[in-house]
């Protein structure tokens, strides 16, 4: 058996193939192509079958070859026929003229045939359509080639078709640009647009633009490229938290703690506003002129009732009445206290069946309450995911929910979760450069050129770890016309305020 496993172990193992198809679709992904050193070039000649939505696309007419030249093309010009005489036009124009001419003995003519059934429409010319595809998986898209034959270009064409196509790889016709490009032999599945209601073109669009149409805005270059950043330094951060032994916990959304205690919370009802503010008329226009003594002394008088009628046993039908109106008695009582609480900035609103919770509800603005009670149990513990301030903004594109890593280490110092902190930003951006290049690539081309100088700088150099105190007093010694000094100081004083972010989220258990 010994013998056997280390023969298994010294054998080579099949290495595994990088164009292996998608296991759920059967296609492959772009990505495997593309984002190689070679572009893709060390599959040329593979067949393969990929999926995706056509950003843009153009046709080629293919001009059918010249007919060789006929004999009597050859022989040169034709004889010129002889000139038509007056009384041949009047026999093609007028039969009657025709038939006399004939009886008189005229000359002969011949009516030609006349060519019967409908005009044959002109035929198509062949043509090839060069679309540019993409499955969202990478940055670079691909150039697919289908010919007429395969489909119709009318259907290829429009910007938005998804198409899943079966071809095989060859060397790209602009070698500058592209690598390869895919040849296809087979249209295996075609999904039309409609061009009217289609936003996208050509042309690049503002995202400000897409607001009112926010199911295309994934399909933009900028988007994609965002969404496959946080995908991975999504899997970054769980990858560096469960490599250094933390638990994840999962706090909840909906909570009727309030960790921060200054911030501004969402409250959670099923009323609605309109619903709400007819029953707080209603409530203020039937109970405004009821005293709260007055109530209270019937609830006293219509107790007492109810015991005397329990004692004497004789009339259940009016036992029942009376404990039915001391009820409602008591639930104005309840009503007017309310009213009595709110004045001293209670609330005034009566409780509703419709609303789920029992006590005051909101969407969570941060989980650490939750997690120092398993820090004290479990260790170390951090969560990721959603938060809410309901913060009034003016500008659109500041939005109220948030992504937040809040982690909690028991028998940890200050300093142990600064470096903690200082760590995991360092991981991010290092992850960031190794696993999404090519997204880094096009947010430095399009949003920020020194996006990718400034992630290499946070993985090379220390963060500088000081108090606010002393980046305050730091620039107050710097002179306002010494710009350059300050705006160094700036950046290390951003440096601080990240650290310190970073340690609020990691907080000591």
């Amino acid at each position: 058996m010994a013998a056997f496993e280390a023969a298994e172990s010294s054998s080579p193992r099949p290495k595994p193939n990088p164009l292996a198809p998608f296991k759920y679709s059967k296609r492959v992904l772009l990505k495997t192509l593309l984002e190689r050193g070679d572009g893709g070039a060390e599959f040329i000649g593979e067949r393969v079958v990929i999926g995706g939505w056509v950003k843009s696309s153009r046709e080629e007419k293919i001009e059918p070859p010249r007919a060789p030249p006929t004999p009597q093309d050859q022989a040169g010009p034709a004889e010129e026929q002889k000139d038509v005489s007056c009384v041949e036009i009047l026999q093609t124009r007028i039969p009657f003229f025709r038939s006399i001419v004939k009886v008189f003995g005229g000359i002969n003519y011949t009516v030609r045939p006349k060519l019967e059934g409908p005009a044959v429409p002109p035929k198509l010319l062949p043509s090839t359509a060069y679309l540019r595809v993409s499955d969202g998986s990478c940055v670079p898209s691909l150039l697919v080639v289908v010919d007429s034959s395969l489909a119709s270009p009318s259907q290829l064409l429009p910007t938005g078709t998804c198409i899943l196509v079966q071809g095989v790889l060859r060397q790209s016709s602009n070698p500058g640009k592209h690598a390869v490009e895919l040849e296809a032999d087979k249209v295996l599945h075609i999904g039309t647009v409609d061009q009217s209601s289609y936003v996208f073109s050509k042309k690049r669009l503002p995202l400000d633009m897409l607001r009112s149409c926010l199911h295309f805005r994934p399909r933009t270059t900028t988007v994609g490229s965002v969404m496959r950043l946080r995908s991975s330094l999504t899997f970054a951060t769980h990858t560096f938290f469960q490599n250094h032994g933390f638990l994840n916990v999962q706090v909840p959304i909906i909570t009727s703690t309030d960790s921060e205690g200054s911030s501004e919370k969402f409250l959670i009802t099923a009323i609605s506003s309109r619903d709400s503010e007819k029953e707080d008329q209603k409530f203020t226009k039937e109970k405004d002129n009821i005293s709260l003594d007055v109530v209270k002394a019937a609830v006293k008088e219509k107790s007492a009732l109810v015991e005397q009628l329990k004692r004497s046993e004789s009339n259940k039908e009016a036992l029942a009445a009376a404990v039915q109106d001391l009820k409602k008695t008591n639930e104005l009582a309840a009503q007017l206290e309310a009213r009595e609480k709110s004045k001293h900035g209670a609330s005034s609103k009566p409780e509703s069946s419709q609303n789920p919770f029992i006590e005051k509800t909101y969407l969570t603005v941060s989980g650490r309450l939750h997690l120092e009670s398993y820090a004290s149990a479990l260790g170390n513990v951090y969560s990721f995911g959603p938060r809410f301030r309901a913060t009034r903004v003016e500008s659109p594109k500041l939005l109220p929910e948030m992504w937040m890593v809040e982690t909690e280490m028991a028998f940890s110092k200050l300093e142990n979760a600064m470096d903690c902190a200082d760590d995991f930003f360092k991981v991010l951006c290092k992850w960031a450069l190794d696993n999404c290049i090519e997204d880094m690539k096009f947010v430095c081309k399009r949003i920020d050129k020194t996006s990718i100088d400034r992630l290499q700088s946070a993985t090379s150099k220390p963060f500088a770890k000081i108090t606010y105190t002393e980046a305050v007093e730091a620039l107050k010694k710097v002179s306002p016309s010494t710009h350059l000094i300050r705006k160094k100081l700036m950046l290390h004083h951003i440096y601080c305020i990240l650290i310190t972010i970073s340690c609020g989220f990691l907080g000591q258990g």
